[in-house]
């Protein structure tokens, strides 16, 4: 297994960390523009192997593709990051261009690569790699829902006073303020309805911090988080290295599926190595198939930008 991690920044090193930590790539490439920058991130995360226990090899290069040849997975974090104050969307412009000269010259060197993108506006990002690629709708993940859901139980687990290993609990939709569906009917608590423990005041606090909860860690560090990102893309990435066969919300292309079409938004996928293996259309009731309808509305104004 060789990953690419194409940015080097906070994001982009946490997903390194964590892939080399998990110990499931034989290599793991860091790409960067700013010289000098992957190749010292990667030369420090390589100091670690024998404190943290790992055997993957890290090395780092500056805008240097050939060095990516041959990856079965590479994940674009690059681009500019959120300020304070700033939504995903307004990002668009500059990090438009970016993910797609990245994703051509990834492609160039590993025909056969599966993409994950983590760039803003996320869902967005994915779609213009699904445009400016043509590769299999399988083979471009958009990194969202894991991340939004992984928020989902730590707000749960808070509101419940439990551990957050006893929830489980997803996020649909688009990756933004507006478009998250958190599905806090469809959370349980080792198998009991979380809204059994739950006023219906506390569960609309629930979700509403969680779809905040970017905005909430940008205004804490005045820039966008990065080590639950950085885990995120790490767990979907093992699930392609080992063909786990995990179900994860991830921006998928669909073409039907809940009545959707040419559009990327988040929707739960079984992954594996092929990468996304099956679309999973869950029953939702008409409240939910209502906001999922309108976070489609709010995701396609931003891929008119486009």
């Amino acid at each position: 297994m060789k990953v690419t991690v194409v940015g080097a920044g906070a994001v982009g090193a946490s997903c390194a960390e964590y892939i080399a930590i998990k110990d499931f790539a034989e290599e793991i490439v860091l790409i960067d523009i700013k010289e000098g920058f992957a190749e010292g991130k990667a030369m420090d995360l390589m100091q670690t192997a024998s404190l943290n226990g790992f055997d993957s090899t890290i090395v780092g290069t500056t805008n240097d593709y050939t060095k990516t040849a041959g990856s079965d997975v590479a994940v674009i974090t690059s681009g500019i990051p959120r300020k304070p104050g700033m939504t995903r969307e307004e990002l668009i412009g500059i990090n438009a261009g970016i993910v797609k000269d990245v994703a051509e010259k990834l492609i160039a060197e590993s025909p056969n690569v599966i993409i994950i993108v983590v760039s803003n506006p996320m869902d967005t990002m994915a779609y213009l790699a699904h445009k400016a690629t043509g590769l299999p709708k399988n083979r471009i993940i958009g990194m969202g829902g894991a991340l939004d859901s992984a928020r989902f139980k730590y707000r749960l687990a808070e509101a419940l006073g439990c551990a957050q290993s006893d929830i489980s609990a997803m996020v649909i939709g688009g990756h933004s303020d507006t478009g998250m569906v958190p599905l806090v009917d469809k959370a349980v608590r080792n198998s009991v309805p979380v809204t059994e423990f739950l006023s219906e005041e506390k569960q609309a606090e629930v979700v509403e911090a969680t779809k905040v909860g970017g905005a909430t860690l940008t205004k804490l560090l005045g820039t966008s988080a990065w080590y639950a990102p950085g885990a995120a893309v790490s767990e979907l990435v093992r699930a392609i290295a080992l063909d786990s066969q995990k179900m994860f919300p991830c921006s998928a292309l669909l073409e039907g599926e809940y009545g959707l079409s040419d559009i990327s938004i988040g929707v739960p996928c079984i992954i594996g190595k092929n990468g996304i293996e099956k679309i999973v259309e869950i029953e939702l009731s008409d409240a939910e198939k209502e906001k999922l309808t309108a976070s489609a509305e709010g995701v396609s104004k931003v891929n008119a930008l486009l």
